[in-house]
């Protein structure tokens, strides 16, 4: 009797097919886990789409554990019917039927797949995109504490995990438990001495099979662990940054003794598991034969006897195969359901968590305030304070066993003020004052605790999420593209954008040039975070991206802070054509921005401390006034002079020279 009878489920082939040893490797702890009401009614609203197809799906296994039990009655009669009594026509008649069975089992084997992958591939379907929707719609917050890898997860291993509640589980399920009724029903017709013996060797199999399966669910679980070490190690050497890390102070020995311990490790977990899958195997096959053995032969004799004929023993032999390995599936049911459901309720949990930022019913479109009245940015006593983990997270994204719920202080305290439309608002002060949280605020990213921010007077929680992307744009400091053409990273704003306007954005953004000296234009590809150019040329494209885009709104989050002097006077140049005629909220650094911008609000420890010019400010003599003398006052006495120095009253005469703008904070 082969392993595949021994361990294939109901039958040999199809999705259930190698369900035992599918089981003992599942975890075992997943069945002291209680899966509440609520969630199992959720469960199956997923399935109701699919009702009449998993009806189907039923009927078709039903109708192939029938057509597996007639199949050795089939042989009893050939052989006693038949062979015994010398009918040739009735031996080919049973024969041909036999044959028939296999090819009635063979079809409904394709149908069920069919039918099965209909409803597995559709509930995955479902399942990706409900996570992926509901994943965009979480606030910033989520992102900047959930580990990535933790949330592909979900959308890869749990999904197909929950998947298989509806599909292999529910087939190996129904398919053992047919199986099992069926063989015993036409074993016991025959002989229910023989069928009782058989019987009492059950925990024989079962016994062992849970010692086994508890080892190797224990094993798995130290394979994952090792693989997912041995892929976070990847991750980090492999992406351009890590990579560039290990090239400038890692030691390539040293990295190759690190990798090469967790794949020696993973080896010796290798040779383990197939060991004892292998002594677990070996001991099945050797329980079986010993079953077949003693049907044999206390079957024979009583053939001999004339109690039982020789056609029954074959009978009963044959239906041995297709009862120890769904009884043995079954005993280890409750760790393949529970397995499968948990799955499903980790992927509800990631739907269950609430956007702290949604967009409200009935949402208004902010660009016909924006054209009737222009796009004025207005803070109004905006009270801010960061979410907490609990607020934003889930502890299983996070590797922590629970999410701490210390309360946070406030970043922004009554922070007040205006951009009139069309003017240029410069936000500055020391670091950790709240200037990137104003912007993130600005474009939504997380909603005032008190106080409102408007555009063009429209409360930003009244608008709709689609025509505040419309309306404002971002460059930040780190200008993301994605490993993908120039092109592509353009259109990402404009998907509809012809190569006549994406030329114009990139001559706009002074980075044609370079666009046309690249190997393929506009088809060439950047590379994993636009590393294939240089900082200065990222940003560039990143405005380029956002002159396309045409936002009514530009925030600026220090986006040259971070180049070389030539760099920024080349982004700089594109920047002033990119704010030209468009409200803009900056993060300054340069001085000439500093000076450019209509009004200047100073931000200290969360709080306004100071607005005005920058010459009032500066008469006034306080916090800016201070910034202003820390950054620029060695530039201020320097020989060469500058723009600072001019603002300092000193050197005025002197002519300027081509050395870097000083910095703001």
């Amino acid at each position: 009797m082969s392993m595949q009878h021994m361990t294939g489920g109901g039958r040999g082939g199809g999705m259930g097919g190698g369900g035992t040893m599918r089981l003992f490797t599942q975890d075992s702890s997943v069945t002291d886990h209680h899966l509440g009401r609520s969630t199992l009614r959720r469960i199956l609203t997923f399935a109701r789409p699919y009702r009449a197809r998993l009806a189907f799906f039923l009927v078709l296994l039903a109708l192939d554990a029938a057509a597996g039990a007639a199949t050795p009655l089939l042989f009893k009669y050939l052989i006693d019917d038949g062979i015994a009594q010398g009918d040739g026509r009735l031996v080919m008649l049973l024969a041909g039927g036999a044959a028939a069975l296999a090819l009635v089992s063979a079809g409904l084997s394709v149908a069920e797949r069919w039918v099965s992958s209909q409803v597995g591939e559709g509930l995955i379907l479902d399942l990706r995109t409900a996570v992926f929707d509901h994943v965009q719609r979480m606030p910033l917050a989520f992102f900047s504490r959930a580990r990535t890898g933790a949330l592909v997860q979900r959308l890869n291993g749990d999904v197909l995990g929950a998947q298989r509640a509806f599909t292999s589980t529910l087939q190996t399920v129904v398919s053992n438990a047919l199986t099992i009724v069926f063989t015993l029903a036409a074993m016991f017709s025959m002989s229910w001495q023989l069928t009782l013996l058989s019987l009492v060797l059950v925990p024989v199999f079962v016994l062992p099979a849970r010692w086994f399966g508890r080892r190797l669910a224990a094993l798995t679980r130290r394979g994952y662990e090792l693989n997912a070490d041995l892929g976070q190690l990847m991750n980090e050497r492999f992406n351009v940054a890590g990579a560039h890390l290990v090239k400038v102070f890692g030691d390539p020995a040293r990295e190759s003794e690190q990798y090469a311990g967790h794949a020696r490790a993973l080896r010796d977990l290798g040779v383990r598991t197939a060991l004892l899958s292998t002594w677990f195997r070996v001991g099945l096959t050797t329980v079986a034969s010993l079953a077949v053995a003693t049907v044999y032969g206390l079957g024979g004799l009583q053939a001999i006897g004339g109690t039982l004929t020789v056609g029954v023993v074959v009978a009963l032999t044959a239906y041995l195969g297709r009862l120890y390995g769904p009884l043995t599936a079954m005993s280890n049911v409750q760790v393949d359901v529970m397995t499968a459901l948990v799955s499903f309720e980790r992927v509800l949990e990631v739907l269950d968590l609430e956007p702290t930022v949604a967009e409200k019913p009935g949402a208004a479109d902010l660009r016909p305030a924006v054209a009737e009245q222009g796009a004025s940015v207005e803070l109004d006593g905006v009270v801010f304070r960061y979410p907490g983990a609990d607020e934003v997270s889930l502890a299983s994204l996070e590797s922590v066993a629970t999410l701490r719920h210390d309360p946070t202080a406030d970043t922004l305290r009554g922070v007040s003020f205006t951009v009139p439309a069309g003017a240029m608002v410069a936000l500055v002060g020391p670091s950790g004052a709240g200037k990137t949280t104003v912007s993130q605020l600005v474009t939504r990213m997380y909603d005032p605790t008190e106080g409102t921010v408007r555009i063009a007077g429209q409360d930003l929680r009244d608008v709709t999420s689609a025509s505040l992307r419309d309306t404002v744009g971002v460059v930040s400091q780190e200008a993301h593209l994605f490993h993908d053409s120039v092109g592509a990273n353009l259109r990402y704003v404009r998907p509809d954008a012809t190569d006549a306007e994406l030329e114009r954005a990139l001559r706009q953004a002074r980075i044609w040039g370079l666009v046309t000296s690249l190997p393929e234009g506009l088809d060439t590809v950047v590379g994993d975070r636009g590393y294939r150019l240089s900082g200065g040329e990222r940003q560039r494209l990143a405005i380029a991206r956002l002159l396309l885009r045409a936002p009514d709104v530009v925030v600026l989050d220090e986006a040259t802070a971070h180049l070389d002097s030539e760099s920024e006077a080349a982004v700089q140049e594109a920047l002033d054509h990119a704010l030209a005629g468009r409200t803009s909220l900056v993060i300054a650094h340069r001085l000439s921005t500093v000076r450019a911008a209509d009004l200047i609000v100073v931000l200290d420890d969360g709080v306004v401390a100071e607005q005005g010019t920058h010459a009032q400010l500066l008469a006034r003599d306080g916090l800016y006034a201070d910034l202003y003398r820390t950054q620029f006052a060695d530039r201020s006495s320097d020989a060469d002079g500058g723009e600072g120095a001019e603002d300092a009253g000193v050197a005025a005469d002197r002519k300027p020279t081509a050395t870097p703008e000083p910095t703001i904070v």
